[in-house]
C-alpha cells in the first residue's frame, strides 16, 4: 500500500501566483525521487472551527490562504529514500522558498494508509 507525506501551510493570498511557480518547479524534484504524485491544495473552503481548525494550525492572518498537500509513495521504503534525497538536493533550498512562505508554521507528518477506496485500489 503507498505512503503519504501531509503538509498544511500559510501562504500569503498575494503570493498564490509566485506558490504556484515554485510548486511547479519543486515538485517534480518528488517524482524524480521516486514519488508517485503530488498534489498542492489552495484552501477554497476552510471553515473556523469552535475549537480547532487548519487555520489556527498554522497560524494563518487574514491575509492569508491555507494550502493543504500531500505526495503520495509507492511505499514507506521508496519515501524514506526519496525524501532523503529531496532533503539533500540543492534545488530544495529552503531559503528560496522564504519570500513566499514562512515554512515555521508548516505542519508536516508521514501516513500509513489503513484504507484505500476507488479505482485501482
Amino acid at each position: 500500500m503507498s505512503y503519504i507525506d501531509g503538509f498544511v501551510i500559510a501562504v500569503p493570498s498575494a503570493n498564490k501566483s509566485a506558490f504556484i511557480e515554485m510548486a511547479r518547479k519543486a515538485d517534480p524534484i518528488f517524482i524524480e525521487y521516486g514519488a508517485i504524485r503530488v498534489f498542492e491544495c489552495w484552501g477554497d473552503d476552510v471553515p473556523v472551527g469552535k475549537l480547532t481548525d487548519f487555520r489556527r494550525a498554522v497560524q494563518a492572518t487574514d491575509e492569508e490562504t491555507v494550502v493543504f498537500s500531500w505526495i503520495e509513495w509507492p511505499d514507506k521504503a521508496t519515501r524514506d529514500a526519496g525524501m532523503a534525497k529531496v532533503m539533500q538536493d540543492p534545488r530544495m533550498n529552503p531559503d528560496s522558498f522564504k519570500a513566499i512562505f514562512d515554512g515555521k508554521r508548516m505542519i508536516f507528518g508521514g501516513f500509513a494508509p489503513v484504507i484505500e477506496l476507488g479505482p485501482g485500489a
